[in-house]
């Protein structure tokens, strides 16, 4: 049995059933002990869904790895790190394959979002149908925030530098306000956003500023985010909130109390750092 399939096993005998999502969770994992073979971490932090899945129990599938340098330089960049990546898969018992993803590619709302200093790249391999993941990294980051080193003991013992839990909710509510969708809403961030809430994690604003200030050029104060925070929540179409996100849940009967106003009053309970 390979590594990757001991992996998959485990997966199946923790969740008590396989899943269609297991390999990309796998592959994941594979990824992140490829990068930190390589060094990677000295240079960058992993954040967004992922990370707060794998690292913080977030009970919803994501698909993406996001990472950020954790300062503005222009020698650091994914292909490094592909050999890695690549010799990493090889002992775990898979061949990979990794061709960028260019930005038009992308769907509408994550091409909108896209800056163009990011890094995209897909690693897939082929068993009954092509498995697939995406990976990004920004390579000029907005910064004020702060990491963590966070265990994982599978494919072997390491350590992945990651946002601070403050860092990445400031992120998620960056993307929740400020992302540039019309009528085809990202509701795995709202399904983030209230997770947040739900553990009383505390908001880094001054990282919040520093994104909103690198993406729009303006300094926004606390009360500017929150009018804007509302009027988002105030007026998306719920409906289509929850068709983004049900796919990536196992329980679809959580989403049976969202409605604007759940969401609104959810937005009282911020509390910031």
């Amino acid at each position: 049995m390979t590594i990757f399939e001991e992996m998959l096993a485990q997966f199946k005998s923790e969740k008590g059933k396989e899943t269609p999502r297991m390999a990309h969770e796998v592959m994941q994992q594979i990824v992140l002990a490829g990068l930190h073979r390589g060094g990677f971490f000295k240079h960058a932090a992993f954040y967004g869904g992922t990370c707060l899945r794998i690292f913080h129990g977030l009970p919803r599938f994501s698909e993406d790895l996001d990472f950020s340098l954790t300062e503005k330089r222009n020698d650091i960049h994914l292909e490094n790190f592909f050999p890695s990546i690549t010799n990493e898969f090889k002992m775990c018992g898979l061949d990979v394959t990794i061709a960028k993803k260019e930005k038009m590619a992308f769907g509408r709302v994550e091409s909108a979002f896209l800056k163009e200093n990011t890094e995209a790249y897909e690693i897939k391999f082929q068993t009954k149908k092509t498995v697939k993941i995406k990976i990004e990294l920004d390579t000029d980051p907005p910064l004020q925030f702060e990491t963590e080193q966070k265990l994982l003991l599978k494919p072997y013992s390491f350590m992945t530098r990651c946002f601070a839990l403050p860092d990445l909710y400031a992120g998620k509510m960056h993307a929740l306000v400020y992302r540039a969708w019309q009528r085809r809403i990202k509701g795995r961030d709202w399904y983030d956003f209230e997770w947040y809430v739900r553990n009383g994690i505390l908001l880094d604003f001054n990282h919040l500023q520093a994104r909103i200030k690198e993406f729009s050029g303006k300094d926004v104060d606390k009360e500017s985010f929150l009018k804007a925070l509302r009027e988002r929540l105030a007026s998306a179409d719920i409906e289509l909130v929850k068709m983004d996100v049900v796919d990536f849940i196992s329980d679809p009967h959580e989403l049976d109390i969202w409605s604007n106003d759940y969401f609104l009053q959810l937005a009282d309970r911020i509390k910031f750092v």
